[in-house]
């Protein structure tokens, strides 16, 4: 008989489930503007520190301060409000269409719209970004028309992808939004290797890989993080840690680890952690981690700590694994409310002018979901052509596609 007991599995558990108070203590939050700012090429050992701590900009007073501030004209900080401020609208109107049986899944990003739209204005044209299902943002704070986005969700005779893609998995070229993969994780070696190549044919494009925390779990992010370090891909590499994936709460993914950001270290990347509700932050870091892939100094890790307010997608019920009042508690706020603040506070903003553009963002977006509803929905209207099934997959059809188009009468 052995001297030692049976052995054991440790399971990782969420500090609340539905009925529990929100804890959110084991989130240690620095002061705004504390967390200095390296200049962009900087070993990676020597900034080992930026991926246990959250960089921030906006302190609880709606102001501005630290190392990582100032570099935002105002004007640039409004357009990101209202760029915000459209991506909540569009989820919202498109969360009621799917309820209203028009389309037959959505997924919000409610709660997250700072860290796509601030990154997108950091980038260049001609930049790709790879993205996960919700960085909506990337589409709307770059000037895709909406009226597209909700073809594609509504699947109608005028969706760009033809009713090939489960609704909310966009695809835009022009617009450095690469196709949305639902087989998560494959997207980030999917960045690095656009990266590489585009490095090889001596571009001057970098790309941007998108993940969210559960995902990190998948082999790809690891086998991304092997290829980029070992190359210096000219590439960022996001983590949406938005505490939840699915309905397992990310101490799943993360394991032992002390954070997500910190996986950076085993492979020589430079990893920071950055205040995902603080538009300026995120501004700012994504601008830091852009110019070291622009200037051939190799790839970034960035973690950003965020809360997922809404469900997973329409297909989920949080209420069946967290606290109700979660949500709520949540220390790092709501970046609309954060950056309104902070516009308002720089004489730029007033609450009536927020009413009024809130007002007129509404219309905008019922009017392009009317235009969109035109074309059809999910059980009425136009639908794509039965013959983009056959199309597009190879280069020469071959003969028993020939066939079954011409059986199909396509």
């Amino acid at each position: 008989m052995s001297e030692h007991g049976p052995l054991s599995l440790h399971v990782p558990e969420p500090e609340g489930r539905p009925g529990d108070k929100p804890d959110f203590g084991d989130v240690v939050i620095p002061a705004a503007g504390t967390v200095a700012r390296p200049p962009v090429d900087v070993p990676p050992e020597e900034i080992r520190e930026l991926a246990y701590t959250i960089i921030r900009v906006l302190n609880r007073h709606g102001e501005a301060v630290g190392p990582w501030a100032g570099l935002l004209p105002d004007g640039d900080a409004l357009q990101g409000l209202r760029d915000m401020m459209k991506v909540r609208a569009f989820d919202a109107r498109m969360l009621t269409a799917q309820r209203q049986g028009k389309t037959s899944f959505y997924m919000q990003c409610l709660g997250e719209e700072a860290i796509a739209c601030a990154f997108q204005k950091a980038l260049s044209p001609g930049d790709m970004n790879f993205p996960t299902y919700r960085q909506q943002g990337l589409l709307i704070a770059g000037g895709y028309p909406l009226v597209a986005m909700m073809n594609q969700i509504f699947s109608n005779e005028a969706d760009p992808l033809t009713g090939r893609q489960l609704p909310v998995m966009y695809s835009a070229r022009s617009h450095g939004f690469f196709s949305i993969s639902g087989n998560l994780g494959t997207q980030y070696v999917q960045a690095v290797g656009w990266a590489m190549a585009s490095a090889i044919k001596g571009d001057t494009r970098i790309a941007a890989g998108w993940i969210g925390d559960g995902a990190t779990a998948e082999s790809d992010f690891h086998a991304a993080l092997v290829f980029a370090s070992t190359y210096r891909a000219p590439v960022v590499l996001n983590i949406v840690n938005n505490q939840w994936a699915i309905s397992t709460f990310q101490g799943i993914a993360r394991g032992g680890a002390g954070t997500f950001a910190a996986r950076g270290h085993g492979f020589g990347i430079p990893a920071l952690r950055v205040d995902g509700n603080d538009y300026l932050a995120v501004h700012a870091v994504a601008r830091w981690a852009i110019e070291r892939a622009r200037r051939n100094l190799g790839p970034t890790l960035v973690e950003y700590v965020t809360y997922r307010v809404a469900a997973h997608s329409t297909s989920d019920d949080p209420s069946a694994y967290r606290p109700k009042e979660e949500s709520d508690a949540w220390p790092l706020g709501d970046p609309v409310e954060r950056l309104k603040n902070y516009l308002i506070g720089r004489g730029v903003w007033s609450q009536d002018r927020h009413a009024q553009y809130a007002a007129e963002v509404e219309s905008e977006v019922l009017a392009a979901q009317k235009e969109a509803e035109r074309h059809g929905t999910l059980h009425s209207g136009g639908k794509p052509s039965m013959r983009a099934m056959f199309e597009g997959v190879y280069k020469e059809m071959p003969p028993h596609l020939v066939r079954q188009r011409r059986k199909a009468g396509v």
